[in-house]
């Protein structure tokens, strides 16, 4: 497969990281005047349903509430009830599904062949539409993956033309597109990555950019690049520490910001040019979560080896925080509260605007799988395949119901109309088999 390597003039070398085995990785900072790249905004065809669209929803994990049909969302199910439909998934991936239009989309990968690929499935029966391999080759060793890994960790992100996925390949991570029949559009090297434990950002979308974040211990980065053309517009080095957060896009006090935890601060860059806004010294070296916001604060968790949740305002002033930590899953808010669930299986719930602690329970289990909010519930599925539903409430923890498909999920749901879609495997070992579940109720 071709590939084509973003050139720019005029540029900076910073940022040089010496990692344990000595190897070096410059950080190319490029702006927005070196690029001449162009911002602007994306028509949109109004048509088209872009009920998910990409990581946590675009939204922070919160469904639109608007939608009738969030009210009709189940609550109860197994394998064999309320399924509207379930697909076979090749290889393995903690890609969440995305929906958008007719389609739901995942990313996948296998060792044998050693290939990272999207997968495209009709949302009205589960159909594989297609299957673009977007990589071949080029996989990371083992030792520079976490057992509970894979090479699909990152879930795809569209603007209903265009299907944005990045992939940690041959040392470098590489932003591709495809158009959404799964044709190739471009493929561009964002940059060198030096791996302690894989890759895992998801992409998220402003007007005409498409930001990747890459944080890893041989020169960390955030870039901006044309979703029309995968040229670079502006890149900025974020220092020599692993971390895994993806960026989240969040409009605060009216003020556009890309905000990303990790390396012991919460960051905030103009996303149209990739300057710094600010950055507040909190949480940890390395997180995990993607950070979420209201109208007029933000809030994020971690990490390791410290553990903290923070909320500050627009313009990163704390205004109040605790010490205790979500490493991998992210927070969800409906505005008013804010539920977590932590990693050994405890669900919380704050008062988003003081920090109060509402309530806390043990559920028990472990969880990497993020919580969403629609329809007055929050869903979450931890590592052991049980699905929670919980009541978006502040009085007490109540639970709606727990709910079983497979025997593990890694992946978040997505809500899309009437239904929830779950990747999760089945069985174990070399029997084991990912699916996706479309999840309604029968009528």
């Amino acid at each position: 497969m071709k590939r084509s390597f973003s050139v720019v003039c005029g540029i900076t070398v910073i940022g040089l990281a010496t990692v344990g085995c000595g190897k070096r990785t410059p950080v190319v900072e490029v702006s927005v005047n070196d690029s001449g790249v162009t911002v602007e905004e994306i028509a949109v065809d109004g048509e088209l349903d872009l009920a998910w669209p990409q990581w946590r929803g675009g939204v922070g994990g919160r469904a639109n509430e608007d939608a009738a049909t969030t009210s009709a969302l189940p609550t109860e199910w197994n394998a064999e009830s309320n399924v509207r439909w379930q697909a076979d998934v090749p290889g393995r991936g903690h890609s969440s599904p995305i929906v958008v239009g007719d389609l739901v989309v995942i990313g996948s990968a296998t060792e044998t062949p050693a290939e990272q690929f999207v997968l495209a499935y009709d949302r009205n029966d589960g159909r594989e539409l297609w299957k673009r391999v977007v990589h071949s080759g080029g996989l990371p060793s083992a030792r520079a993956v976490h057992r509970k890994a894979t090479h699909a960790n990152g879930t795809i992100a569209s603007d209903g033309v265009r299907l944005v996925t990045a992939h940690l390949n041959s040392d470098h991570v590489w932003a591709t597109a495809l158009d959404m029949e799964g044709e190739l559009l471009w493929q561009t090297d964002i940059g060198a990555f030096v791996s302690k434990f894989g890759y895992a950002p998801s992409p998220v979308l402003y007007k005409s950019l498409v930001i990747i974040a890459a944080d890893n211990s041989g020169g960390g980065y955030l870039v901006g690049l044309d979703v029309r053309t995968g040229e670079i517009a502006w890149r900025r080095s974020r220092g020599n520490v692993s971390s895994y957060s993806s960026p989240a896009l969040v409009t605060v006090d009216g003020v556009d910001q890309v905000v990303i935890s990790g390396g012991d601060r919460l960051a905030s860059y103009a996303p149209a040019t990739g300057e710094m806004l600010w950055e507040t010294p909190c949480i940890a070296e390395a997180t995990c979560g993607t950070a979420i916001a209201t109208a007029d604060r933000i809030y994020a968790s971690g990490g390791y080896p410290e553990k903290e949740t923070i909320c500050v305002d627009g313009k990163g002033k704390q205004i109040w925080s605790n010490r205790t930590g979500l490493y991998e899953p992210s927070l969800v808010t409906d505005g008013k509260n804010l539920f977590a669930v932590s990693d050994d299986g405890v669900a919380y719930c704050w008062d988003a605007v003081d920090g109060k602690q509402h309530w806390k329970k043990r559920l028990g289990g472990n969880f990497s799988s993020s919580p969403v909010i629609a329809g007055g519930n929050v869903y979450v599925s931890d590592l052991s395949g049980n699905d929670y539903v919980f009541q978006a409430g502040a009085e007490k923890y109540q639970l709606v119901a727990k709910n079983r498909l497979g025997d593990d999920c890694y992946a978040s749901p997505a809500v899309a109309g009437d239904a929830i879609l779950f990747r999760v495997g089945v069985g174990q070992g070399a029997g084991r088999q990912e699916k996706l579940f479309c999840i309604a109720n029968e009528s």
